[in-house]
């Protein structure tokens, strides 16, 4: 549990381990950003025996000095820099082949199925939170520490999952796989904090990283090209196709469906995108097997049932007459009350009590009860009825 500080001042951070710090081993995983190394550099001031440890996860060379992009070459420096200044060991752990298997594949396969992948909660979900956490047990830490902005608390039941104290900077979207096992290990000093008050504490102890930009790329997309990443990881991923309108038109030619989101309205390549009424055209589906992206008009988006699949819950168990609750189908927007219900397999359905637009299957669904994160699951479609 952690005390918000007085400005300026050491918060008091107690990881609820059981035992004085220095008795206790933490392994933090130091990405190079100022969130990793301010949650090293506070848990090694509360006399923690605090072990950094930073992940080669990618070929890194062309995003060396790309700015706003997580995980670059120069980011394995930085953290290094901050272990010495710190006086704590740091360690650097290849897992390239990892994490192109369980992340980079995966995020390329997800577009080829005409999905919208998010590639950070499957690193989450997998090379942090499973691989790394089990190195973090070989060397005999009590508990794994990242910067994430959210927050661990002890419930009736065990640990909990909530949303982070400030709502801007909140990341329990991208964290909803988070099996109970996981989260027991788990410690995220900086869910009570605002990204001000980590900035306030990396000046404080005089860090290098203190005014460093936070990440906005995905990692092994330096150049924000998805489409040229993915046809090097599948040659002809780039297949060209009909971009179709819902009523059966053949309104174009796409270089790929790699390249189409649903919800998408810029670049489709159709002189504008103008239908018959004036109105702008969005993507509604994309069918990988035909090689189609379909468009239609705004309206067409709109959905009210969410099937979910690989259902993670850290919940009560739901009944099968279905719970109450608020759920997010991307990450930029605001929770929406809905109904879930079980359907057996780790899969489920969430009606929504208003229809939606731009729900895409490959996103993630998370679930929530006020702030805290019951579950989630990924979306495998959705379609609207009368409810």
């Amino acid at each position: 549990m952690q005390t918000a500080p007085a400005h300026g001042a050491a918060p008091a951070i107690d990881l609820g381990l059981g035992k004085a710090p220095g008795a206790s081993r933490v392994v933090v995983a130091m990405s190079g950003g100022v969130d990793s190394s301010v949650t090293a550099a506070l848990l090694a001031e509360a006399g923690y025996d605090v072990v950094g440890i930073t992940l080669q996860l990618y070929d890194h060379g062309a995003a060396v000095a790309r700015k706003g992009a997580c995980c670059a070459g120069s980011d394995i420096h930085d953290a290094r820099r901050v272990a010495e200044a710190l006086g704590i060991p740091h360690y650097v752990l290849d897992y390239e082949s990892r994490f192109r298997q369980s992340v980079m594949d995966d995020f390329a396969d997800s577009y080829l199925r005409g999905e919208t992948p998010i590639p950070c909660v499957r690193c989450n979900q997998t090379v942090k939170f499973r691989d790394l956490l089990e190195t973090a047990r070989d060397l005999g830490a009590e508990c794994l520490a990242t910067g994430h902005y959210v927050r661990r608390m002890d419930g009736p039941d065990g640990a909990e999952l909530h949303q982070a104290a400030d709502p801007a900077k909140d990341q329990s979207y991208f964290l909803f796989a988070t099996t109970g096992q996981q989260l027991d290990y788990l410690r995220f000093p900086l869910g009570g904090m605002s990204k001000g008050e980590t900035r306030a504490h990396a000046a404080r102890f005089g860090l290098d990283v203190a005014d460093k930009p936070d990440s906005q790329d995905i990692c092994f997309v330096p150049s924000g090209d998805y489409g040229a990443v993915i046809e090097k990881l599948r040659p002809g991923a780039g297949a060209p196709g009909d971009i179709v309108h819902l009523d059966g038109r053949v309104l174009g030619r796409h270089g790929g469906v790699i390249h189409y989101t649903v919800g998408q309205r810029r670049g489709l390549g159709i002189g504008g995108g103008i239908t018959d009424g004036n109105s702008p055209l969005f993507v509604v589906r994309i069918d990988p097997a035909a090689r189609q992206v379909v468009v239609g008009p705004r309206e067409a988006l709109a959905v009210t049932d969410v099937y979910v699949k690989d259902l993670n819950w850290l919940g009560s168990a739901i009944p099968a007459q279905g719970l109450d609750v608020a759920v997010k189908v991307r990450s930029t927007r605001p929770p929406l009350p809905a109904r879930i219900r079980p359907l057996g397999e780790g899969r489920a359905v969430v009606a929504l009590l208003a229809p939606e637009e731009g729900v895409s299957a490959g996103q993630a669904c998370v679930v929530y009860d006020g702030g805290r994160v019951l579950g989630g699951g990924w979306i495998m479609g959705a379609e609207r009825t009368s409810l």
